[in-house]
């Protein structure tokens, strides 16, 4: 819901969303992609019947979805989708349709890349390469407020860290301390 918020895919209930020093609760969703925030959503939503390459050009409409540039950047990131460029999406594996997802959104080269839950239902070899690739994105300065199943992952690559229960934050800090917190360990870890 956070994410779907931020991204203005829905309405806030209440408070106020600011960005870069601005207030963008009221803009909507496009408007906030122009100016830097990227959502990948739960589930990777890719558009099945297009071929990869087209579901990247799509996630940069924005800033011509031409640029080889971009193109050369995602294909980079994941040189899978460029070997399987002009399959159709449907067909590519979970971990590639994740891979994809994430791809797309940085076609519109955001600032803020919000990603919801990238490592649910891959195979563990698959998830390090979704870590990986999300780890070179924050060493290449792209913000990412990162939403993981995987606690112990998220916390290793993140630097801060919330704890969120029924929409409240219950527990905030540095990600190395909150991974040795007890509560955080007994709750979440299963430690």
């Amino acid at each position: 819901t956070l994410m779907r918020v931020i991204s203005g895919v829905q309405p806030k209930a209440r408070g106020r969303i600011r960005f870069d020093g601005e207030d963008i609760d009221r803009l909507p969703a496009h408007a906030r992609v122009a100016r830097g925030i990227a959502q990948v959503p739960e589930a990777r939503q890719v558009f099945a019947p297009m071929t990869v390459e087209d579901n990247l050009k799509l996630g940069g409409y924005r800033r011509h979805a031409q640029d080889r540039d971009a193109l050369a950047r995602v294909y980079g990131l994941f040189p899978v989708l460029k070997e399987r460029r002009a399959s159709a999406a449907g067909n590519l594996s979970g971990g590639q349709q994740q891979m994809l997802a994430i791809a797309r959104a940085l076609m519109s080269d955001p600032r803020l890349l919000l990603l919801d839950e990238p490592s649910m239902g891959l195979a563990p070899v698959l998830v390090d390469q979704i870590l990986d690739a999300v780890v070179a994105l924050r060493k290449s300065g792209v913000t990412i407020l990162l939403v993981e199943q995987n606690v112990t992952a998220a916390l290793a690559i993140a630097d801060r860290a919330y704890v969120i229960e029924t929409g409240r934050i219950v527990l905030a800090g540095d990600s190395a301390a909150l991974a040795g917190d007890p509560r955080v360990k007994e709750a979440y870890l299963g430690l």
